[in-house]
């Protein structure tokens, strides 16, 4: 009997979890512990939803920048503890098989803690580990009349830390060409908060309240300069601005993030919890309390402008006009919209229509409001006449990776070649999952090396060992071949660890 497949799309902001064949939909985990100082405790996960004061809460996230690598397994751990927890989804890891996502060019030594921790901290009995975007081709984003995948497609990753561009063809990354974008929702929250606290209230420390404003009123201009004009207007008779009204965190409160009171997309404000009854005041007089106790946060601007570095990230940061010279101003990348058309000049030319016909958005940034539309129009621009633009959206991007491997997991050819064993782990240790799940630290060579059959001298070759890319050769001597031998069969960290003593890596700069 095949074991039940449990799905962790372990991203830097949030976990996307369930069971093969039984959660249709992902259940989402907050990917931190958080530590409340109004409270004093600590809370794992899905339990910060039950925090009572989210004022000056602090986050501690596995997944630090600016590697965007899950570097902190300690923190990492108690998350994944809860999650299989019967209070999470309750999962006997010795009975289960673990398909789970990794950051894009992971390193090779976090690699191996991931192959470490799956079989012998939890034990899992079977594992796979690979990247969100690998998993793409195997769900039904690109879906058509025929039902089969494309040939040639782009994946945007548009993440908590990053946004990556992937080209895919024939169901294999490119890595080569696959470029990164360090803009992501962390990048946003952060100068929205900057924003907010430069003009009207103090929020640097409230970073879960200024991330749900960002996800509740952000949106993507298709006119930056129109909708500039507009928010000078009256902003009680202009279409973009929104009151939003933040949470006091008391007993009273309406909202544990606020809501929009008025605007586009504005609600209804929540009903106040049944108290005891007291004598009414007049209906002038509460009218005026109310407004006096709420807080109003006035969003014109600022749910247009920070959504704008996706497209230009050298308008963040740096330096006056002056000093350009010497401090480039911003992130010195480019938009995402040059970077999609810089990906696709990459590629063979009788592939490149394909290429263009088929650009898919994933992850969580992908929620922002009229971003397919904007990116659509920009690529216009961008695009030989001759090719057509097909942009591909589905209703929740975050979950896409996971409803992909949904549809890996469900064909009896995934349980036959992906996973690797805990048997096959514990005889050939992590040098197995290396060979059998790739990657392009393994695949790609770095700039510099060559795998042709030249000779290399002998800085090279020791470079090539000390990145694990070639164990050094033998001379002859029983000894050579004894380390050789010891080298080969070790693990990545042995390896490196032999590199560091050996003087290649480490060297500090003087």
């Amino acid at each position: 009997m095949l074991p039940p497949v449990l799905i962790l799309d372990n991203g830097a902001y949030s976990i996307k979890a369930g069971v093969s064949g039984v959660d249709i939909e992902p259940r989402f985990f907050p990917n931190s512990t958080a530590r409340s100082r109004a409270e004093r405790r600590v809370y794992v996960s899905d339990e910060i939803d039950n925090c009572r004061d989210l004022s000056g809460i602090v986050y501690r996230r596995p997944f630090e920048r600016p590697k965007g690598m899950l570097v902190a397994w300690d923190a990492e751990k108690p998350v994944w503890d809860r999650l299989f927890s019967p209070a999470g989804l309750d999962i006997k890891p010795a009975e289960t098989s673990l398909l789970v996502t990794e950051p894009y060019f992971n390193l090779p030594n976090i690699a191996e803690t991931y192959d470490q921790m799956v079989f012998e901290e939890w034990e899992f009995e079977a594992y796979y580990r690979c990247t969100p975007a690998s998993l793409i081709p195997y769900g039904g984003m690109f879906s058509n009349e025929t039902d089969i995948p494309p040939e040639c497609m782009i994946v945007v990753d548009a993440g908590y830390s990053f946004t990556h561009v992937i080209p895919i063809r024939g169901g294999d990354i490119v890595w080569e060409h696959v470029k990164r974008i360090d803009v992501g929702g962390k990048l946003l929250t952060n100068h929205l908060k900057h924003l907010i606290s430069f003009r009207q209230w103090n929020m640097l420390d409230q970073t879960h309240v200024v991330n749900a404003v960002r996800e509740a009123c952000g949106y993507v201009s298709m006119d930056w300069k129109g909708d500039l004009e507009l928010c000078k207007h009256n902003p009680h008779s202009n279409p973009i601005v929104q009151e939003y009204v933040l949470p006091d965190f008391s007993a009273k409160s309406l909202s544990a993030t606020g809501y929009i009171r008025s605007g586009p997309n504005a609600v209804a404000a929540p009903e106040q919890p049944e108290e005891k009854e007291e004598p009414a005041a007049p209906p002038s007089k509460r009218r005026h309390q109310g407004e006096e106790e709420e807080q109003v946060l006035f969003m014109a601007n600022e749910r247009f402008a920070g959504n704008e570095l996706i497209f230009h990230p050298s308008d963040v940061g740096g330096y006056p006009p002056s000093c350009w010279l010497a401090n480039p101003p911003g992130i010195q990348q480019m938009g995402l919209p040059e970077t999609i058309a810089h990906v696709i000049s990459t590629m063979p030319p009788e592939l490149q229509g394909m290429f263009w016909a088929h650009i898919g958005i994933v992850g969580g940034l992908g929620n922002v409001q009229s971003l397919g539309e904007r990116l659509e129009r920009d690529l216009r621009a961008l695009c030989p006449v001759d090719y057509d633009i097909g942009i591909f959206e589905v209703f929740e991007p975050a979950s896409a990776p996971y409803q992909a491997a949904v549809a890996l997991t469900s064909n009896d050819v995934y349980h036959q070649s992906y996973p690797v064993t805990r048997a096959e782990y514990l005889e050939h240790g992590s040098q197995i999952c290396r060979r059998k799940f790739g990657g392009p630290a393994y695949n790609v060579e770095p700039p510099g090396f060559s795998r042709s059959g030249e000779p290399v001298d002998e800085h090279e070759q020791e470079m090539r060992y000390a990145l694990g890319l070639d164990s050094i050769k033998g001379k002859g001597s029983r000894a050579r071949r004894g380390e050789q031998e010891e080298v080969t069969s070790g693990n990545w960290g042995g390896r490196r660890r032999r590199a560091q003593e050996g003087g290649l890596l480490g060297r500090k700069r003087v």
